[in-house]
């Protein structure tokens, strides 16, 4: 069920663009702000105080800080799109391999904690939906092929269900789940930290979007 639950939110996020086709985005920025502060929340809330206690706290520190540095990394290829920014050319019509490729390894990831932690699914789940509308607007309203963007959907849904099995049946992971799992605490505290400060243009005070973040860690915390 939690597998069929990932796929189904990114399969559904991009059926809902394909029909809609939808122009306004201050929802999706709303949406955002929301899913930064409820995967910021349950990271803090959740994953980060599990880790310390199973390990070195000075190698925990170390692995999340390389795990800050690997999504930097990661969004030279991405173009951010992992926060919600697909600063690509919606005229180009070749295939965005290394955005592909670098999404897959962040979903992969993602879905690496899961297995130690049933909570961060909901965090994942709510992250995972803006992103796929935005990545949807984008592939759809670019002169990319539709059957390869709908393929790009397919497989980027996959990848985080993927996580979360080889995460279960791999002994490397389970054997080093707590630095790995670190690792992925930095990639989310990347990631959320960089959807709240982007969350509002201009960086002018917009009482929505500070209503969302703030329901985004009250939600988390009762979770």
């Amino acid at each position: 069920m939690t597998y069929i639950l990932l796929i189904i939110a990114v399969l559904l996020s991009f059926g809902f663009v394909v029909l809609t086709k939808p122009k306004r985005k201050e929802g999706l920025r709303l949406l955002l702000a929301f899913s930064g502060s409820f995967l910021l929340a349950l990271t803090l809330f959740e994953l980060l105080p599990s880790v310390y206690q199973k390990a070195d706290p000075k190698i925990i520190g170390i692995c999340i800080m390389l795990g800050i540095l690997l999504q930097i990394f990661l969004e030279f290829f991405s173009k951010g799109a992992e926060h919600g920014h697909v600063h690509l050319n919606s005229e180009q019509r070749n295939f965005p391999w290394l955005v592909f490729i670098s999404l897959c390894v962040h979903s992969f990831l993602e879905g690496i904690p899961i297995n130690q932690n049933n909570d961060i699914i909901y965090g994942i789940l709510v992250h995972k939906i803006p992103i796929a509308l935005i990545l949807s607007i984008f592939l759809i309203g670019s002169k990319i092929n539709i059957l390869y963007g709908t393929l790009f959907m397919v497989f980027f849904s996959i990848m985080t269900p993927l996580g979360s099995f080889a995460a279960s049946k791999l002994d490397f992971i389970s054997n080093y789940s707590a630095p790995i799992t670190a690792l992925v605490i930095g990639v989310f505290l990347h990631i959320s930290t960089v959807i709240l400060f982007e969350s509002s243009e201009g960086h002018t005070f917009n009482i929505r979007k500070l209503t969302a973040i703030v329901l985004g860690t009250v939600i988390a915390y009762f979770l």
